[in-house]
This record gives structure tokens, sequence and C-alpha cells, in this order.
């Protein structure tokens, strides 16, 4: 049986961190070659050479325009055409009460997670329109559904991020392009770690104090979301365009009244 993405090309940013990389694990894994984008140098070329001949490390700052048009091209250059992109780059951002956030990190959350967004889809998705083929995964949050005290920037980028989908799904699904995007919601990350020291008394008590809000009553691995991911870049997911995937272990699905 052949493997999912046999002979197919990925692009992955953000794919230094804990959801970037297992999902680059998982797509190698499945017969795909990968570029992974990331401005952490250290940690980008550290996670693809634990990849092999498969990966092939690119550094850049998705929130800057040259070098979003460069990681895109680089892509072009090396693989001759990108199947699919997982568009994942984020940063969590201070946390504080919206009345009291500072406006340079307010911009500096947006321009990475939001604009760092656009212009992947600018740059990524030409080639797949001309081509008539390619599938695009974007990374939300279950934020994007639901007010999150302290985290206004982050918040409002990820609500912005569901927007982007939709319009780019409705825009090139009849050229032959898919664009989804997934809502994690809470993940065992270094991301995570950083808002929890913020958040709670220990890391150990955040985890179990957030864990209680999936009805699962746990924090998610990086590999779930990264599994979902791989799916939705597949011909598996042919029909599904401009959906937003929860991945947060029922935390969407209910009230809960025990927590």
């Amino acid at each position: 049986m052949s493997k999912r993405h046999e002979g197919r090309t990925m692009l992955v940013t953000g794919a230094a961190g804990a959801i970037g990389f297992a999902t680059c694990e998982i797509l190698v894994r499945e017969g795909a070659r990968v570029m992974m984008v990331d401005i952490d140098r250290e940690g980008l070329e550290k996670r693809a050479a634990e990849l092999g001949d498969a990966a092939i490390a690119h550094v850049a700052d998705v929130s800057d325009e040259e070098a979003t048009r460069g990681y895109a091209k680089a892509a072009l250059d090396v693989f001759g055409h990108v199947d699919g992109f997982f568009n994942n780059a984020g940063i969590e951002g201070t946390l504080a009460p919206t009345h009291e956030y500072p406006v340079d990190e307010f911009d500096k959350v947006l321009r990475v997670n939001l604009r760092g967004m656009f212009l992947g889809l600018r740059y990524v998705l030409p080639d797949m329109v001309r081509r008539g083929r390619g599938a695009v995964v974007n990374t939300a949050s279950i934020g994007s559904e639901r007010g999150l005290a302290g985290a206004c920037a982050y918040n409002a980028a990820k609500h912005g991020a569901v927007g982007l989908t939709r319009t780019a799904a409705s825009e090139v699904a009849q050229k032959g392009v898919r664009v989804n995007c997934v809502m994690p919601g809470v993940i065992e990350t270094p991301l995570l770690v950083g808002m929890l020291e913020q958040m709670f008394d220990s890391v150990e008590a955040g985890m179990e104090k957030l864990g209680q809000t999936a009805t699962l009553n746990r924090v998610g691995q990086p590999r779930e979301v990264g599994d979902v991911v791989s799916f939705l870049l597949s011909d598996e997911a042919s029909y599904v365009n401009g959906a937003k995937w929860e991945i947060d272990g029922g935390a969407l699905a209910t009230i809960r009244n025990d927590v």
C-alpha cells in the first residue's frame, strides 16, 4: 500500500515548534518531502536534521513580506511545486487585560499571527492556482470561537484566521485548491507553557485545570493536531473546503458544569 503523501511536497511554517514539527514528522513518515520554515535557526536546523534528507530548513520571519516571498520561491526552486501548505507559525503574546494591553505587543502578535498568515496565502497560493491543484491548512484556535481573557491580540488574530480561511477557500476552490483551518484546544506545547507560567502558580496546576475544559479531561498532544492536518492536506479530504476543525477534546462541544 502506498503512503498517503508519497511523492508529494509540503511547506510548513512554525516548523521548529511543537505542532509544526509533529506535523512535519507525520508528513515525512507518510512519504512527503517537506520544507520547514521558522525564525528560530538553531531549533529549525536541529529539527530538520532529525528528519533527514526528506526535510529542508529555511529560516524566515513569516511577518516580513520579502522573507515570505523568499520561502515561497525557495520551495518552488527546490521542489518545482508545493502540494500542501501548513500555514502554522504564531506566537502567544503577553497576557494582560484589553484596557491595559501594550499597543506594541498587540501590533507584534497581529503582525506574526494574522499578517504572517495572509502573506503565506498571498505568496504560496498563486502557484497552486496556476497548477490547478493544492491544499492549505491554516492554524486557528478554539480561541477563534470564544473570548479568551487576557489575550486580546492572540484572540483577535485567531478570529481573523477563520475569516482568512473562509475567504481564501471561497476564492480558489473552483481553481482546484482547498483551504481549511484547524482549531487546536489546549495542546501541550512551549507556547502553552509560556501562557501557563503567566496564568497559574505552576505549569502542572495549569495543565490539570485547563485539561478539565475538555470532555476528555486531558491536554492534547501535538501529534493529535498533526494527524488532522495531514488528513486535510490529503486527497482523502477532497470534499472538505472552508472548514474549521476543532481539535480540542470536546471543549467547544459542551458547557462543563463540573469544572
